[in-house]
């Protein structure tokens, strides 16, 4: 059998990696002669970099020093694609979660986590001369709209007496003027935003009030950032055109707002990624694809990385099994389901051993398909 493993990360257990490779261990202790194909997947979230440095021939990690969302230093790095037709510079794939990212931080800070670590590899990309830029957006700290983002891209960001408001999203309240002249330009082929959030920026729906939470922020402190947020548009928007409500301007606690502002496109995280990674063409010779994550629910079917893998398989009529931490929605479109929590008795168990019961779920899956 042809066999195509395309997971993404169980968040906070295992990465994309690890779980594609757990899931082939298992596979192969039953059936050694198959032809098992690893292509660990994203949708812009965490993994995207190491998605594109598997997939990709070439691909090299570029490390730099950056400002992590807590103010302090970090090591971090991006990924450089090799030069294509009409990318003489390549591609360079900088992903939030890496320079920016929840996991960062040394303790929850709502109103005061930023995103200039992020602009700040962006920024050593562009200055490596990239002709085109991939941006994961998935797993931020903050809430700031990407302000953190552009100051570190050459934006003055000024309060009522002329002076640079702080870093985080609660300080975009005494934001008056925005000076915009110094921002540098995306790179000649563009700049395309990789998220699977279609939230606006405000509102009910919008990054302060749906992601706020996750990020460590009490209710009253998401109405602060909601209104930030809208003080933030309110200088931004008119003059640059840029519409809040815009689909995936609230992903990233605005970030996606952002980058709309500095001239970036929104795309699926997930299709571009399986498009990059040439998950169609393997799916063509795969009897069959198994995809994952931590937690199979509703939110899966929106465009995260095991409905991209479902969809790009039911256009091959390939049958795709899911293995998933947990399963709380209904796994019908899938051809066999693997519960992690299952095997092991209880979710504790799973998330104490992710590795040792991937490998579990990958043997059960192998042992069905005899």
């Amino acid at each position: 059998m042809r066999i195509v493993i395309a997971p993404d990360s169980f968040k906070g257990t295992a990465s994309a990696v690890q779980v594609a490779k757990a899931i082939a261990a298992g596979w192969r202790t039953v059936r050694p002669g198959d032809e098992v194909t690893e292509l660990p997947m994203a949708d812009g979230g965490e993994g995207t970099l190491d998605a594109f440095e598997l997939a990709v021939p070439g691909a090299r990690r570029m490390t730099v020093t950056v400002t992590g969302p807590d103010g302090r230093a970090a090591r971090a790095s991006w990924v450089l694609l090799p030069p294509a037709e009409g990318l003489p510079g390549g591609t360079g794939v900088v992903e939030l979660a890496e320079t920016s990212g929840l996991p960062m931080m040394a303790r929850l800070d709502p109103l005061r986590a930023h995103t200039l670590g992020f602009g700040q590899a962006i920024a050593d990309a562009l200055d490596h001369g990239v002709s085109r830029l991939l941006l994961g957006i998935g797993g931020s700290a903050s809430t700031d709209g990407g302000a953190g983002a552009l100051t570190a891209l050459g934006a003055r960001l000024l309060d009522a007496r002329g002076e640079p408001v702080a870093l985080g999203g609660a300080a975009l309240r005494d934001l008056a003027e925005a000076d915009l002249s110094g921002l540098r330009e995306p790179p000649a082929a563009g700049a395309v935003v990789l998220s699977d959030v279609t939230n606006p920026l405000l509102g009910p729906t919008g990054a302060a009030q749906v992601f706020g939470e996750q990020k460590g922020a009490s209710a009253a402190q998401r109405v602060m950032l909601d209104g930030a947020l809208a003080a933030w548009s309110r200088v931004l928007a008119p003059a640059l055109h840029v519409d809040p409500a815009t689909p995936g301007a609230g992903a990233a606690g605005g970030t996606g707002f952002g980058l709309l502002v500095w001239g970036a496109e929104l795309a699926s995280g997930a299709e571009t990624i399986a498009d990059a990674i040439g998950l169609d063409a393997a799916i063509a010779r795969a009897d069959l694809v198994i995809t994952g994550e931590g937690r199979y629910d509703a939110q899966t079917g929106s465009g995260k990385a095991p409905a991209t893998v479902l969809a790009y398989a039911a256009r091959r009529e390939a049958p795709v099994a899911l293995i998933a931490g947990a399963i709380a929605a209904d796994p019908a479109p899938f051809s066999a389901v693997r519960s992690l929590s299952d095997l092991a008795g209880s979710s504790a168990r799973a998330q104490a051993e992710p590795g040792a019961w991937l490998e579990a779920a990958g043997r059960d899956l192998a042992l069905a398909a005899r």
